[in-house]
């Protein structure tokens, strides 16, 4: 019996043996490779930096019929280049997530095997434990070996302490190797982002370059007609109308100004806070407009159809900073519209202004919001006071990062909360498509 639990412990120590010097034998790049892409990458750098410079010293004669084709060009050389260098990311850390991969299937095997063999040999240590005692008191061992094998015994059951160790170990960097698989795969989604839209953009360049370059010099008048339209197309965009939920709509311009204005404070991109205010806004179109009418009980009616909600506001968590927040603001509680419940998703309504937050979320960012914006009282249903709000509020759920995974995963977020991951998803996509879009209409007015 002692025997097979020995030779059941060297079995387990063969399965964790060289354990922590175990190294993935995975395809990767050779140095040789990477040697070769990390100059090719370096390249793209320089030049990257080369073309950005031809950009800014063109701006000033830019409006000009060869200050706009040398920017365009400019534009689509830099552009090529940041898809070229963002390949060679994809194919590093495509060689990164491969190797990571096989990283943590063995461990997950190791540890597998690991936990199969210490039950087998905790079920015979058990067996050894009665069967000593018996062989001694029946005469079968003498009391010599009896406490030779106990000696052996303790030694193994030391061994087995160590083992549950390793097994720990292995879980946790396993837990380790998963959390970082997740930021490769996160940045090669990121720099495919980036590859698409680049593309996008060297497409419309290389369109409105062709459109310039079929103007001679001698037809200046034509460029006029084209520089007009340009100015007039702008015009259009900064005075367009931005819609806002339970809130007048503003210009365009002003929005993007105030969206600037956060950015400044918080990192976050504004076609990102744009385009969650637009997602918010259809959402508002959608589900009307609330007032409280009981604050014991939290419900409402529509305003504009009188139809009654039972879920406008939760009494306990909203009403009361609700109540104080319009004895700041000098607001009747009764008569200040909040967003109704959306009776398919079974929750409470009452969110406030365009940035939709309860008024228990509100009471907690409020001082921040006032002394980002230099007021004495931040006001949900203005303009800018939300926007900053929004910003602050994304910049905490990580979207100051930058990159499409900590963007969507942020508006995700701003939805969903905990549950971000299965149902702000749909959501997070419409924003990434809008912000996509607002982003074109910022990039056009940085030009003109």
């Amino acid at each position: 019996m002692f025997r097979k639990v020995v030779v059941t412990f060297i079995f387990l120590i063969a399965v964790f043996g060289g354990f922590f010097a175990f190294q993935a034998k995975a395809q990767e790049l050779t140095p040789e490779e990477r040697a070769v892409l990390q100059a090719q990458y370096d390249e793209l750098q320089k030049e990257i930096a080369i073309q950005q410079q031809i950009i800014k010293n063109t701006q000033a004669k830019k409006n000009t019929l060869q200050g706009d084709v040398t920017l365009l060009n400019a534009q689509i050389k830099a552009a090529q280049a940041q898809i070229d260098a963002k390949n060679i990311t994809i194919k590093q850390l495509a060689a990164q997530i491969v190797k990571k991969n096989v990283v943590i299937n063995e461990l997950e095997d190791r540890i597998s095997r690991g936990k199969e063999a210490l039950s087998s040999i905790m079920r015979q240590t058990q067996m050894l434990d009665d069967y000593s005692v018996v062989s001694v008191a029946l005469g079968a061992q003498s009391v010599s070996e009896f406490f030779s094998d106990l000696d052996a015994f303790t030694s193994i059951k030391t061994d087995l302490q160590n083992l549950f160790t390793d097994i720990r170990a292995a879980k946790a960097q396993t837990e380790s190797e998963k959390a970082d698989l997740a930021v490769k795969q996160n940045q090669t989604v990121d720099a495919k982002y980036v590859v698409e839209t680049q593309k996008k953009q060297i497409t419309n360049n290389k369109t409105e370059k062709q459109q310039l370059l079929a103007i001679t010099a001698n037809q200046e008048t034509e460029y006029k007609k084209v520089l007009a339209d340009r100015q007039a197309k702008a015009a259009a965009i900064r005075a367009a109308l931005f819609p806002l939920r339970d809130a007048a709509p503003i210009q365009f311009a002003d929005a993007l100004n105030y969206a600037k204005g956060a950015q400044a404070r918080t990192g976050v991109r504004p076609a990102l806070i744009l385009a969650v205010l637009t997602q918010e806004s259809n959402l508002g179109k959608n589900v009307g407009q609330c007032y409280l009418t009981n604050n014991a009980t939290g419900v409402g009616v529509g305003k504009n159809t009188g139809t009654v909600f039972s879920k406008v506001m939760n009494p306990t968590r909203d009403v009361p900073p609700f109540i104080e927040l319009g004895l700041q603001l000098g607001f009747d509680p009764h008569r200040q519209v909040v967003s109704c419940p959306i009776v398919s998703a079974g929750g409470w309504g009452g969110a406030m202004g365009p940035s939709q937050f309860i008024p228990s979320t509100w009471a907690m960012y409020a001082s921040r919001v006032a002394s980002a914006r230099g007021v004495s009282i931040a006001n949900p249903w203005d303009p800018r006071d939300a926007i900053m709000a929004m910003s602050i509020y994304l910049g905490g759920l990580g979207a100051g990062a930058g990159g499409y995974s900590a963007e969507s995963t942020a508006a995700a977020k701003y939805y969903a909360g905990g549950t971000w991951a299965t149902a702000g998803r749909t959501y997070a996509r419409s924003v990434m498509a809008l912000a996509e879009s607002i982003q074109g209409n910022i990039d056009f007015l940085s030009n003109n």
